[in-house]
């Protein structure tokens, strides 16, 4: 038995579970969020808790197990708390701000670079340096930050770029010195 998979998940008062068949509905303050689970699996709510259980011992169910129990619990979480991510960027002249519901970010290139927020999910900037991305829905939120640094990862020389709030960057030694073998003078 998995785990995680067997661990019930407690309703928070204020969030209401829709189940039909192998689609779940999860309503709470911040919004709502819909998801389509593999039909081996059954989703049922009992005392405000949800528990999830398999059909069957087969390979694919048991892969499934923990990770629908996650996904459930992260969607009630959502409709909640909410999720943040935090990002930081380093580097001289590198600045964000937010341009309506857009973010319009100076990082490096001839030309500033916006990014339209994906469904779900909004943007805040506090000062010119540090970014929060928050949505319901972890998976979006989770992308969106992902998508914006790539935009510039962190440098592994100086570590300028887009960072995770938080990531430390190990820096590699430059040069030190001249090559050996050269000339003698």
């Amino acid at each position: 038995m998995s785990r995680i998979g067997r661990l019930p998940i407690t309703v928070p008062p204020g969030v209401v579970v829709t189940i039909k068949q192998d689609e779940v509905t999860v309503h709470g303050a911040k919004g709502e969020l819909k998801r389509r689970f593999n039909p081996g699996l059954s989703v049922a709510l009992e005392n405000d808790k949800l528990v999830v259980s398999r059909a069957s011992d087969s390979r694919e169910h048991r892969s499934l197990h923990g990770l629908t129990r996650s996904l459930l619990a992260n969607m009630v979480e959502g409709v909640s708390k909410g999720f943040e991510k935090g990002l930081e960027i380093v580097g001289v002249g590198y600045r964000a701000e937010k341009s309506g519901d857009k973010l319009v970010m100076r990082v490096g290139f001839s030309h500033p670079v916006e990014v339209a927020p994906a469904l779900g999910v909004s943007f805040s900037v506090e000062g010119n340096n540090r970014i929060t991305i928050s949505g319901i829905d972890k998976e979006a939120v989770g992308e969106m930050a992902a998508r914006i640094r790539a935009m510039r990862p962190p440098d592994a020389y100086k570590g300028k770029g887009i960072r995770y709030a938080g990531e430390t960057i190990k820096l590699k030694p430059g040069k030190t010195g001249k090559a050996v073998g050269g000339k003698a003078a």
